[in-house]
């Protein structure tokens, strides 16, 4: 009995520390989570997500994308066909025959052409899959899935880039719109104690109000909502400038891509970056090898679009707070003109009653 002892007292010990560490781990993933559910969690949990979302995405295309590869070869193979036929052609009816070379060199090109259309029509865009998937290219195809904004200037192409797609939008949907929410709180706190902060310094500080001889609290400073319009004004004028200087585009057209991709429109026709003085290639001769693709720009336009977001955010937590205590006002203008409108009826029901009597 005495030799069981030791056996059965180790046992209970080492219960008891699977049991304290068991506590560990739950405590650990309980502040794990709590942090998570904070603003600077939820910020940087849904920068995480788009970082590990783009190099799968960039793996997923890149490794098993050979669509565009065999297009390369098919296209290459036909230029180099077209190619030998022109030349065939011009040693049969170049000296000859020059109406009958035109004719026949016509139905060549129409032939390569509609070739060419076909290729594209089937996804071949001049492209590798390296080029296409960047990992700038891909941080902002997973910023248009999450945030919902959809460009479409890029999409994928395989099965397994479609179901991750599918499984990525899922769960990266409801994580942005907890970062909406809670950048929203921030941003919203941050500027009403900067706004409380000006209109302070720009008037007589006054802590307290004295009314019929008790202390009243100051009130609540309210944000107006013209505050918060120019705030996104000044936001869009600054996306405006940039991204005209840097894409060559139009004011008009800097300004119709700032609004339409805060606002979640994004139709897809403007994306920075993308951009560029194409490669033009003809029957193998390369006519301008002029490219202007910088990557640096999609990586700014994704930390621009983030923080956008946020500021919309901001701005609609504001403006709903403007909106409510305006509501409040002309509730109570609205029931003291009721009051004044019934005053009134009694005291004009009250002299007929009276005149009636006499």
């Amino acid at each position: 009995m005495h030799r069981n002892r030791p056996s059965v007292r180790s046992r209970e010990s080492s219960s008891s520390i699977s049991i304290d560490n068991r506590g560990k781990v739950k405590e650990c993933c309980r502040k794990t989570v709590a942090f998570m559910c904070t603003q600077v969690g939820v910020g940087g949990l849904i920068v995480v997500y788009a970082l590990v979302g783009a190099l799968s995405f960039k793996s997923i295309e890149t490794n098993a994308n050979f669509t565009n590869n065999n297009h390369i070869d098919l296209v290459n193979s036909m230029r180099k066909n077209c190619s030998q036929q022109l030349w065939v052609k011009s040693e049969v009816y170049n000296i000859f025959n020059m109406s009958q070379f035109k004719k026949e060199v016509d139905l060549t090109l129409k032939g390569y052409q509609q070739q060419m259309v076909d290729v594209i029509k089937m996804g071949w865009n001049g492209k590798t899959p390296e080029e296409v998937w960047s990992l700038p290219a891909a941080l902002m195809y997973c910023l248009s899935v999450f945030s919902m904004i959809g460009y479409g200037n890029m999409t994928p192409r395989t099965e397994w880039g479609k179901f991750t797609t599918v499984v990525y939008a899922t769960f990266g949907i409801p994580l942005y719109i907890l970062y909406f929410m809670n950048i929203g709180k921030v941003l919203a706190k941050t500027f009403r104690w900067f706004y409380t902060w000006i209109k302070e310094c720009s008037t007589d500080p006054i802590d307290i109000e004295i009314e019929d001889g008790s202390i009243h609290a100051k009130k609540k400073i309210i944000v107006p909502s013209t505050a918060c319009l120019w705030v996104m004004s000044f936001y869009i004028l600054i996306g405006t400038l940039m991204f005209a200087h840097w894409e060559s585009w139009g004011y008009l057209d800097s300004v119709y891509f700032c609004v339409t991709s805060l606002c979640k429109i994004g139709f897809g026709d403007y994306v920075p970056g993308t951009s560029s003085n194409r490669t033009i290639v003809l029957l193998g001769v390369t006519i301008n090898d002029e490219t202007n693709q910088n990557q640096t720009k999609l990586v700014i336009n994704f930390v621009y679009m983030l923080l956008g977001m946020g500021l919309v955010a901001m701005c609609y937590n504001l403006m709903r707070e403007d909106v409510r205590v305006k509501m409040k006002e002309v509730k109570e203008d609205m029931m003291l003109c009721l009051e004044d409108l019934r005053l009134r009826f009694s005291r004009c029901c009250g002299n007929k009653d009276l005149e009636f009597d006499d």
